[in-house]
């Protein structure tokens, strides 16, 4: 028997879902996986000029982009922070800008009622549930006790704060906010260690 043909409309439904589907998939990146291959190589400088960010490096861009509003975000670019880059695609050309040898950049996102996985922090992508709501942020050296972070800030627009920590370390991060608080542990030995933190769930002492 031969196969029924699909109708136009039928055919335009199941590849609009597709793409729909492959949208939400890397709307906060997790893996080496959610960017995509580059079809040719630009040349940093110009790549960076294309999307209004030239003359930064990565550190600035990072800074930049996570305290852009989120609807002065670009659309046309995803920015995946990685344990020591910064990997930028607008998916047909990618470019990797090296983070300082000696630092770490995490993003983390606390939350009361709902949250999501993540793994590598999207600086385009990456929404949390807290946005623009005051916290309380304190990160201390497991080995040694040092206090590396003790200040209040506030989250940017999209419910992510973030912090700059010494590389090759193991920390404990508490979070308060709301009148409730979270602790995680959280390293930055690893080239797998994650840069997006989702799962600190503020709750009352």
């Amino acid at each position: 028997m031969s196969p029924i043909p699909r109708s136009p409309k039928r055919l335009l439904a199941t590849l609009v879902a597709a793409v729909a589907l492959t949208v939400a998939l890397v709307g906060c990146g997790s893996s080496d996986t959610d960017t995509a291959a580059p079809s040719s190589a630009p040349s940093t400088e110009t790549f960076l000029a294309e999307h209004g960010l030239a003359g930064l490096d990565a550190q600035e861009i990072i800074d930049k982009l996570d305290a852009t509003p989120v609807t002065e975000r670009p659309t046309d670019l995803m920015a995946s922070v990685r344990p020591t880059a910064l990997v930028l695609s607008d998916g047909g050309q990618e470019v990797t800008l090296p983070l300082p040898a000696d630092t770490f950049y995490v993003s983390f996102a606390p939350y009361v009622t709902q949250t999501h996985e993540c793994h590598f922090h999207s600086l385009t992508t990456c929404l949390g549930e807290l946005r623009s709501t005051p916290i309380t942020v304190k990160a201390i050296d497991d080995r040694t006790g040092t206090v590396l972070v003790d200040r209040q800030q506030q989250t940017f627009d999209n419910g992510f704060a973030g912090l700059w920590l010494p590389k090759n370390i193991d920390a404990t991060l508490t979070v308060s906010g709301e009148g409730r608080t979270a602790s995680q542990a959280i390293s930055t030995r690893g080239l797998d260690d994650a840069t997006c933190l989702t799962t600190l769930h503020l709750v009352s002492a």
